[in-house]
């Protein structure tokens, strides 16, 4: 039966989109009344939070992590649906700007100041740097233009369409990892083959399996798979490895309903009630679907030529091993308190690796000593783990490590997002901005009990984590929700582990003039 909300026919629509009404009614909720923001204590630091290892500590991981990997358990997962058009979002605006666009003029706005004038320039000064660039120049002679006298002239609007658009390489529209990142002499390579290559020399068991999976736009599968088919015997002749590769798409009972600004149900000029995408959160979903063991997760366009590779594939190494020794520890544990027998020495061990782990136990149940006891070390301990890398703060805008206090009073380690915060509090925002971590979205994940049975990841999610913003359809503006982040809210009752790794196994590529930085140019 239809509410004040929904109609009939939105009914219709949800059960059509695999959406529960309970939930489009949670979701209608939040939107109207948006949960309390997060409540900083206070940003994680080396020894508070963040773990610091020794060269002993890393070598130790190291021998760990290669007899794990050898036997088949790390799988490595990578999210890849993002579209590159933020990537190119300075080129879109001078050429949606109309008229021409001049090296000259561009030249002399960058010399007031002005900030994309001076992107503009350095992209147009970089131009043959780029590994796109033979590319580019193919499809502009195909149509009878000079890409390198245009550059000398500095014309630049033909330059912009053969990249940008359909009758070029159509770059804003196409997907990153589908996009050429790196020169290797005559060659280049995508973000997408940079991650195929990585797993080849830190993922790869004892028979040379090296199992990838990848999520895509539904429009752009059929890229990544032709481009895979087409590299991939290259690849294992090269590297003696064989890629286990699949992909999968967002779901669309992951889309999350949008609100008109009074808190009704957003609706199309058509009457229909209006869906977006839950950001990177929903593929909790996608990787929950995996029933994997150990999983490797970074985003697609954090990659770096083979020269610079050697520190990411050690610190994958240690991350993936650092986990395997503390799932070993956290495993023993658990057995050991699975006897029905009453164990004071289980108890006692379970809660010295519960304090290691940032997790208080509350002081009037530890000294209970009995059945309650035992289930709180049990539930803490029956929980996915996951050992997430972060390196040093250098400005970089995005998330990072910090103790956060919980509506119970429990702290906890999380990674928080600045739009988690709020914005009108002196207090938090001064602790936001104390943070000397970031975090480079680089974690392994151990998402297997103790019997080795998958968790039910779905079951671990803060669900009230959500990010509500203000977007605009068809010339209305409206609330979106998005879910909680994969490595936020999504991941909020995981056992974390946060560890310094340096600086250089992150090399994200934000804009495409961040790819003519040294880490992404050749030797």
């Amino acid at each position: 039966m239809a509410d004040r909300d929904f109609t009939e026919q939105d009914l219709v629509q949800l059960a059509r989109r695999g959406v529960k009404i309970d939930e489009a009614r949670r979701q209608l909720e939040l939107l109207r009344h948006p949960p309390p923001f997060i409540r900083l204590d206070r940003p994680c630091t080396a020894g508070d939070g963040i773990h610091v290892l020794s060269a002993a500590d890393e070598q130790a991981a190291v021998r760990q992590y290669a007899d794990a990997c050898g036997s088949g358990r790390v799988l490595k997962f990578v999210p890849a649906s993002g579209a590159a058009s933020r990537m190119f979002r300075t080129l879109l605006s001078a050429r949606d700007r109309g008229g021409e666009v001049r090296r000259a003029e561009t030249a002399a706005r960058a010399a007031t100041g002005d900030a994309a004038a001076q992107e503009m320039l350095a992209f147009m000064d970089g131009l043959t740097r780029f590994a796109f660039c033979e590319d580019l120049r193919r499809a502009m002679t195909r149509d009878g233009l000079d890409l390198d006298a245009l550059d000398r002239a500095g014309w630049f609007d033909g330059i912009l369409e053969y990249l940008l658009t359909p009758k070029g390489l159509d770059y804003a529209a196409r997907p990153k990892g589908l996009l050429q990142f790196h020169r290797y002499g005559s060659d280049s390579r995508t973000p997408f083959e940079e991650h195929l290559v990585e797993a080849a020399a830190y993922a790869r068991d004892r028979d040379g399996r090296c199992r990838l999976h990848f999520t895509v736009s539904p429009q752009h599968r059929s890229g990544f798979v032709q481009l895979l088919e087409r590299i991939a015997p290259v690849y294992e002749r090269v590297h003696n490895a064989h890629f286990e590769v699949d992909f999968s798409a967002q779901k669309d009972s992951t889309d999350t309903i949008a609100a008109e600004i009074d808190g009704r149900p957003f609706r199309t000029i058509d009457g229909q009630l209006l869906f977006r995408p839950g950001g990177h959160g929903a593929l909790i979903q996608n990787l929950n679907d995996l029933h994997g063991d150990v999983i490797f997760i970074k985003n697609i366009d954090n990659v770096v030529p083979d020269h610079l590779k050697a520190d990411t594939i050690h610190w994958k190494q240690v991350l993936g091993g650092y986990l395997v020794m503390m799932q070993q520890r956290i495993f023993a544990q658990r057995a050991a308190l699975a006897a029905d027998a009453r164990k004071p020495d289980a108890f006692d061990a379970a809660m010295r690796l519960l304090k290691e782990l940032h997790v208080s136990v509350p002081p009037t149940l530890a000294a209970s000593g009995g059945a309650a006891l035992r289930a709180f070390l049990i539930e803490q301990l029956d929980r996915p783990l996951r050992v997430c890398g972060m390196v040093r703060n250098t400005g970089e805008p995005g998330g990072g490590p910090f103790w956060v206090r919980d509506r119970r009073g429990q702290v906890s380690v999380q990674i928080v997002e600045s739009a988690q915060v709020d914005p009108d509090s002196l207090e938090q925002q001064a602790i936001f901005s104390e943070s000397t971590y970031f975090n480079p979205v680089d974690l392994v994940c151990g998402v297997r009990d103790w019997q080795g049975r998958p968790f039910d990841l779905t079951r671990c999610v803060d669900a009230d984590a959500v990010f509500i913003a203000r977007k605009s359809q068809d010339g209305r503006e409206l609330k979106a929700l998005e879910l909680p982040g994969l490595w936020n809210g999504a991941m909020a009752q995981w056992t974390a582990i946060f560890v310094e790794v340096p600086i250089t196994t992150f090399n994200p590529v934000k804009t495409v003039n961040d790819l003519l930085r040294s880490e992404h140019q050749p030797v």
